[in-house]
């Protein structure tokens, strides 16, 4: 293997994602797995992960499957430790497990789903990231984060002011945890999910419609894999000098 082809390998690292059993979660797994990680998938839904467990190892990979509830702190340090049984040491954390399907403006939002909304997309991310810190001695934490949490996004204020807050996290962790720990953040633009789907009403005969309506560039949704590939470019050694950024990852489209 030359030195290029090295400084992307995810060789002998031990990577944790959360929300991994579908979508952006599975597609960064088997991105990890292909790069060479041992991958550690982490989601409430324990037949998805491991499922998508099973597709890495028999794919040559290596991979296991911790059932977990990301809102739960003492969950996410079962986790950990779950991961350094099966491997002997944890190097990446991705905290990809959020979303929310409600669409409504913020005058009549119940203050239930504000909650809800805050404490899966923003304090679990906040008590992933405790956990990686306590466990990484060196390596990498990368934050999901939205476009939501740019700009104004009329119908999903409380999504977007949680990835808001993913993104301040992202920038302040970056210098707390230097220089062992980079952490960085990933945006995704329109990547066709069920979460998303389900948020704007579509279904998966109406994805022409979503190209056009979002007007992206480059002519075409998404994948988990594009996601996935930004993703192990944080998580490389390629990345070594980047910390406390927040990569837009869709098509050239405007954040939203």
């Amino acid at each position: 293997m030359n030195e290029i082809f090295e400084r992307f390998s995810l060789s002998d690292k031990v990577a944790v994602i959360t929300g991994a059993g579908r979508g952006i979660g599975a597609g960064i797994a088997r991105d990890f797995a292909g790069a060479g990680a041992k991958v550690v998938l982490a989601a409430r839904r324990t037949h998805e992960i491991e499922a998508v467990a099973a597709e890495i190892c028999n794919s040559g990979g290596q991979a296991i499957a911790v059932t977990t509830d990301v809102t739960d702190p003492d969950a996410l340090e079962t986790l950990a430790q779950a991961a350094k049984d099966a491997f002997h040491d944890l190097h990446i954390w991705v905290n990809n497990a959020g979303g929310s399907t409600l669409r409504q403006p913020m005058t009549t939002l119940p203050r239930d789903e504000w909650h809800r909304t805050i404490a899966l997309n923003l304090t679990a991310v906040f008590d992933g990231c405790m956990t990686a810190a306590k466990h990484i001695k060196k390596g990498s934490i990368i934050n999901i984060s939205s476009g939501a949490g740019t700009g104004p996004v009329p119908g999903s204020g409380h999504y977007g002011a949680s990835k808001a807050g993913v993104n301040s996290l992202t920038w302040t962790l970056s210098a707390e945890l230097a220089p062992n720990i980079r952490v960085n953040g990933v945006m995704p633009g329109a990547i066709p999910t069920e979460v998303m789907l389900t948020a704007l009403k579509k279904t998966d005969d109406q994805l022409d419609e979503l190209l056009e309506e979002w007007n992206i560039p480059l002519g075409r949704l998404g994948t988990p894999e594009d996601i996935g590939s930004a993703c192990v470019y944080l998580a490389s050694d390629a990345a070594s000098w980047i910390s406390g950024e927040i990569l837009r990852v869709g098509g050239g489209a405007k954040p939203r």
